[in-house]
């Protein structure tokens, strides 16, 4: 019987945020670099760096994600979203190149996650940077595979925390699936048994037929 205590949920695809995975909370709180349109009435505190009682238009400042996308509005400007640098033209042209040179978890631990988020805003580039995601995950997927594929009873830490989360819970479940398939060779996996709804159900029907 699994007596584990939490069962992981896995985080939203694309741009679709799951509120009960852990994953999908703590990428919420990553903070992007913001312009207020407006000014902010007795919100200064939020800026370490002024004195003043209110935000005025024109702040720089960051904000989580999760505050950010509330305050965005298409119609009615409030703030305006600037690109992590991650994102930028120069480094979608290093990922362009040769997206296994970079470590992604240095420069991130979301980054396919955040990058998607940053299409809800309005951006002249953001089909790029949908590009360079798309094309990013696919030319890092096969060797993340192959890793975990084939590097049973290694050391594979090096190579894991170079990872984005994303890439992370894909090498576990390729290794999950490899020592699955090892224990099967060697004779060793678990006899399948019948669901507690099947041994239910037929003890129900045997007390429905008793006398």
């Amino acid at each position: 019987m699994d007596t584990q205590s939490y069962f992981p949920v896995p985080p939203g695809v694309g741009m679709e945020e799951n509120f009960l995975s852990l994953d999908d909370i703590l990428l919420s709180h990553e903070r992007l670099p913001i312009r207020t349109e407006c000014t902010f009435p007795r919100l200064g505190f939020l800026e370490k760096s002024s004195d003043t009682q209110d935000i005025p238009e024109g702040t720089k400042m960051e904000l989580p994600l999760w505050l950010t996308k509330g305050l965005y509005e298409r119609k009615r400007k409030v703030v305006s979203v600037e690109l992590p640098k991650v994102y930028k033209e120069g480094w979608r042209t290093v990922f362009n190149a040769d997206p296994n040179v970079v470590d992604l978890h240095k420069m991130g631990p979301y980054y396919y996650g955040l990058g998607s988020q940053m299409l809800h805003f309005d951006s002249p580039e953001n089909p790029e940077i949908a590009q360079t995601l798309l094309q990013t995950f696919i030319a890092r997927f096969r060797r993340t595979m192959d890793s975990s594929q084939n590097a049973y009873n290694e050391d594979t830490s090096a190579f894991v925390e170079r990872l984005d989360c994303l890439e992370k819970a894909l090498f576990r479940s390729g290794q999950s699936g490899l020592n699955g398939f090892q224990s099967w060779e060697k004779g060793q996996a678990s006899q399948l048994t019948a669901s507690s709804l099947v041994l239910n159900y037929r003890k129900r029907k045997i007390t429905d037929v008793q006398p």
